[in-house]
C-alpha cells in the first residue's frame, strides 16, 4: 500500500527572534518534517506560544555553520541590515533545489541574497504575524491580520503553504503581492523612521509638523509604487497617512527598538528600497533621500 503522506523535508530556520522562533517551534511542534535553527548560542528546548496552545518543543540548534549541510527550505528570518551576517549559513544550507524563504522586510528580497544562496530558488514572504521573543528559550506567536504571510500567486509559494501545514501559520497566495510588498513598505518608510530618529514611541506621529513630513514621504514613495507597476490606489499616500494615525500611541516599531539597543537600522531595506526605485524610473525622492542619510549616519554609529 502505497501512502498519500508528503515526504519529510530538510528545514533550516537562520534567526531565532521572535518570527524565526515562532516558525521553527511551530514547524517542529508539528512534527511533519525535521526542523533545525540556526543561531548565536545552544538551545535544547523552548517554549512556544502558539495562539491556541502553549508548547514545548526540542529544539535542534546549530551554532557553527561548519556544522550545516544543503536543506530543501530556508527560512531565512534575520532582520534585512543582517542578511550579511547570515551569509556563511546561506552558502551552507543552500544546494540547486534549495527554496530560502525570505521573511524580511522590503522588496528587493531574490537581490538581497542572491551574493551568498548560489543556485537557490529566492521566495520573497510578507510577514504579518506578531513573533515576540520573550527569553532566549521562549517566543510568542499571535495572529494580528486575516493571513499570517502572504507569498507570490506561483507553485513555489503553493510548496511553502504546504510545508506549514499543521502549523497555525496561515500562509496566502496573493495575486496582488507586488501591491501588499509596497503597501507595508510605505507603512515602515513613516513609522519606523520617525520612530527611531526622534527617540518616540507612535505617538510623534500625531504631531502637525511630523505629519508634514510624514505626508511627502508618501507622496513620494506612492509615485515610486506607481513607476514600479504596483497597481495602488492614487489615494494609497493619504490612505497611508490616515491609517498610521490609528496605531497605539505608545506601540514602539522595530526600528526604534533597535536604535534604542544601540544596534544596526533596517534603513536600506525600507528607505533605501524607495531610493533605490526612485532612481531606477528617474523620480526624485528629496525627502526619503534625506531621511536615508539621517538613517545611515545613525545606524554606522551603533556601538562605536
Amino acid at each position: 500500500m502505497t501512502s498519500n503522506a508528503p515526504a519529510r523535508q530538510r528545514v533550516a530556520v537562520i534567526g531565532l527572534g521572535g518570527i524565526g522562533g515562532a516558525a521553527a517551534g511551530a514547524l517542529t511542534h508539528a512534527g511533519r518534517h525535521d526542523v533545525i535553527a540556526c543561531g548565536r548560542r545552544p538551545l535544547e528546548r523552548m517554549r512556544v506560544d502558539l495562539p491556541d496552545e502553549s508548547v514545548e518543543v526540542a529544539m535542534t540548534v546549530l551554532t557553527d555553520p561548519g556544522d550545516a549541510a544543503p536543506v530543501d527550505w530556508v527560512l531565512l528570518t534575520t532582520k534585512a541590515q543582517d542578511t550579511d551576517g547570515a551569509g556563511d549559513w546561506l552558502r551552507a544550507l543552500c544546494g540547486p533545489q534549495t527554496i530560502v524563504a525570505v521573511m524580511q522586510n522590503g522588496i528587493d528580497h531574490a537581490e538581497r541574497i542572491a551574493p551568498y544562496a548560489g543556485d537557490a530558488t529566492a521566495l520573497p514572504v510578507i510577514v504579518y504575524y506578531n513573533g515576540e521573543r520573550i527569553a532566549d528559550d521562549h517566543v510568542r506567536m499571535r495572529h494580528i491580520s486575516e493571513a499570517d504571510i502572504a507569498l507570490p500567486d506561483t507553485d513555489t509559494a503553493q510548496a511553502f503553504i504546504d510545508l506549514l501545514a499543521g502549523t497555525p501559520i496561515q500562509a496566502v497566495r496573493a495575486p496582488d503581492f507586488t501591491a501588499r510588498q509596497w503597501q507595508k513598505l510605505l507603512i515602515n518608510i513613516v513609522v519606523n523612521p520617525v520612530t527611531a530618529l526622534t527617540r518616540m514611541r507612535q505617538g510623534v506621529l500625531q504631531r502637525a509638523d511630523i505629519q508634514a513630513l510624514t505626508t511627502a514621504l508618501l507622496e513620494e514613495a506612492a509615485a515610486v509604487a506607481e513607476a514600479e507597476g504596483a497597481g495602488l490606489p492614487p489615494s494609497v499616500a493619504a490612505d497611508t497617512q490616515r491609517l498610521v494615525l490609528t496605531f497605539p500611541h505608545d506601540a514602539g516599531s522595530s526600528m526604534y527598538f533597535d536604535a534604542l539597543a544601540g544596534r544596526r537600522l533596517e534603513a536600506e531595506a525600507l528607505t533605501g528600497a524607495v531610493v533605490r526605485a526612485g532612481a531606477r524610473h528617474g523620480i526624485p525622492t528629496p525627502m526619503n533621500s534625506a531621511m536615508l542619510a539621517l538613517l545611515r549616519a545613525l545606524s554606522d554609529g551603533m556601538g562605536k
